[in-house]
C-alpha cells in the first residue's frame, strides 16, 4: 500500500490539520502525589518477601527429596551389582526400582509445578509493584486496602472470606492464604494440645530456626515430657528425655535440670517454681510463640496490617479531649475500638489549635472567621452565610436547632 507525500500533493496545510489531532499535554504530576507513591512502596517489603521465602522453602524440599531418593536407588543397584541374585530375585529388584524411579519422576513433576505457581506468584507481585504510577495512584491503593483487609482476615482465621474477596477482586497472586493455612493447623493443633504438626513444622524448617537460634521446638520437648509427667508416666518421661532432650543440654542446661525436677515435685505440687509449668496456659505460650517464629521465618510483621495502618493514621489524631466523655462523633477516637487500637501510642504533638466547621469540615481562619451563635455555638462564615441567604437571612444551628438572624452572631477571634 502507498502512501500518498503531502508535499508532492501542493496540500501540506490541509494534510497535516486533517491527520495531525491538536496536542494537548497532559497535567503534570504533583510532586506531593510522587512522594506519596514512593513513601507507600517502601512499606511494601512483606508482599515480596513472603511469596520468596515460600519459593525457597519448596525449592529445598524438593532438592532434599531428590537427593534422598537417588542415594537410595544408587545404593540399591550396588547392591544388585555385587551380589549373586538369581535371575527372578534380580528381576523382582529391577521392576521394583523402576517403579520407585517412576514415582520419584511423578514427584519431581510436582514438585516443578509447585515452583512453578509460586515463580508466578513472585512475578505477580514484582509487576503489581511495578504498575504503581502516581496517575493511578487511586486504583493502585483500592487493591492495596483489599490486599489489608484480606491479610487482617487470614490473621482472625476467616479463611472463606478472605477467599471470596481475592476472588472477586482477583488478588489471589497478591495474597497468602495457603501459607496462613498452613500455619492455622499448627495452631489449632497446639490449642487441642499435640504437638506433632509443630513439631513436623519444625523438620521442615529446621535449618532456618536454627540459623535465628529459635527455642520452639525445644520450648515444645519440654511441653510434651511436661504431659508426659502430668499423666505419672515417669518411664516414659525419662526415656523421652534421653532421646529428645539430652542434645539441648549443651546450650539450654538450666531450663532443662528445671523440667527434669518434676519429675520429683509431680504435677501435684505447690512449688510455685514448679507448679506453673504445669499450668494450662503453657499452651498459650507456645502458640504465640510459634506466631513469632512463623512470622520472623516469612518476614511477616506480627501485628496485622490493617492495625499498623490504623495506628499510623490515629497517632496523627490521638489527644486527651478523644478519650473525653464530649469527644465529638467526628473523632474516630469516638469509638472504643479506635481507642483500643490508639492507646499504646505517644499523643500527637499539636504546636497549634486547628478550629474546623461543623457544617462545612473546612478550616476555620483569618479569612473564614468563626461565628457564635447566642447559645455558644460556633460555625464558619461561609457555611452559615451559604444558609443565610438560602433562608431570608435566618440561620438554624444544627446541633440544637436554635434560629436566629445571621445579624445575631458574634464573630470570634483566633488569638
Amino acid at each position: 500500500m502507498e502512501i500518498d507525500d503531502p508535499v508532492t500533493n501542493r496540500n501540506t496545510d490541509a494534510v497535516m490539520s486533517e491527520s495531525a489531532p491538536p496536542f494537548t499535554p497532559s497535567p503534570p504530576v504533583p510532586a506531593s502525589r510522587l512522594a506519596q507513591l514512593t513513601e507507600s512502596l517502601k512499606l511494601e517489603h512483606q508482599l515480596l518477601r513472603v511469596p520468596f521465602e515460600h519459593y525457597k522453602k519448596t525449592i529445598r524440599a524438593n532438592h532434599r527429596y531428590l537427593e534422598k531418593e537417588v542415594t537410595s536407588v544408587v545404593s540399591s543397584v550396588g547392591d544388585l551389582a555385587d551380589n549373586n541374585w538369581s535371575k527372578d530375585v534380580t528381576v523382582s529388584r529391577l521392576t521394583s526400582l523402576v517403579s520407585r524411579l517412576q514415582g520419584l519422576k511423578r514427584k519431581l513433576e510436582e514438585g516443578s509445578n509447585v515452583e512453578n505457581l509460586q515463580a508466578q506468584r513472585c512475578r505477580a507481585r514484582i509487576d503489581h509493584l511495578d504498575s504503581a504510577d502516581a496517575e493511578n495512584i487511586t486504583e493502585w491503593n483500592n487493591t492495596k486496602l483489599k490486599r489489608i483487609l484480606v491479610d487482617y482476615m487470614l490473621r482472625m482465621s476467616y479463611f472463606e472470606t478472605a477467599s471470596k474477596l481475592s476472588e472477586s477482586c482477583n488478588i489471589l497472586d497478591l495474597v497468602d492464604i495457603d501459607i496462613f493455612r498452613e500455619a492455622k493447623k499448627v495452631i489449632d493443633a497446639l490449642k487441642r494440645r499435640e504437638v506433632a504438626s509443630a513439631l513436623a513444622w519444625c523438620a521442615d524448617n529446621k535449618t532456618r530456626l536454627k540459623k535465628s537460634k529459635s527455642k520452639f521446638e525445644f520450648q515444645l520437648r519440654l511441653q510434651e515430657f511436661i504431659e508426659l509427667v502430668r499423666a505419672d508416666s515417669y518411664k516414659q518421661a525419662i526415656h523421652y528425655a534421653r532421646k529428645h532432650l539430652t542434645p539441648w543440654g549443651a546450650t539450654h542446661m538450666n531450663e532443662l535440670q528445671r523440667v527434669l525436677a518434676t519429675l520429683a515435685f509431680k504435677s501435684t505440687t505447690e512449688c510455685t517454681k514448679y507448679k506453673v509449668l504445669f499450668e494450662l496456659g503453657q499452651w498459650d505460650v507456645l502458640v504465640n510463640q510459634f506466631k513469632q517464629e512463623f512470622c520472623k521465618l516469612y518476614g511477616m510483621t506480627m501485628e496485622p496490617l490493617l492495625n499498623i495502618y490504623l495506628q499510623a493514621g490515629l497517632s496523627a489524631l490521638k489527644t486527651p479531649y478523644g478519650f473525653e466523655e464530649g469527644c465529638t462523633k467526628e473523632d474516630p477516637l469516638s469509638q472504643e475500638s479506635f481507642r483500643k487500637l490508639a492507646l499504646p501510642l505517644p499523643y500527637s504533638k499539636q504546636e497549634h489549635s486547628k478550629l474546623v466547621c461543623y457544617i462545612s469540615k473546612e478550616l476555620m481562619d483569618t479569612e473564614n472567621p468563626p461565628l457564635v451563635f447566642p447559645n455558644g455555638y460556633v460555625y464558619s462564615t461561609k457555611a452559615l452565610k451559604k444558609i443565610a441567604d438560602k433562608n431570608r437571612g435566618e440561620v438554624k444551628c444544627p446541633r440544637t436547632g436554635l434560629v436566629c438572624n445571621y445579624t445575631d452572631l458574634v464573630k470570634a477571634y483566633i488569638s
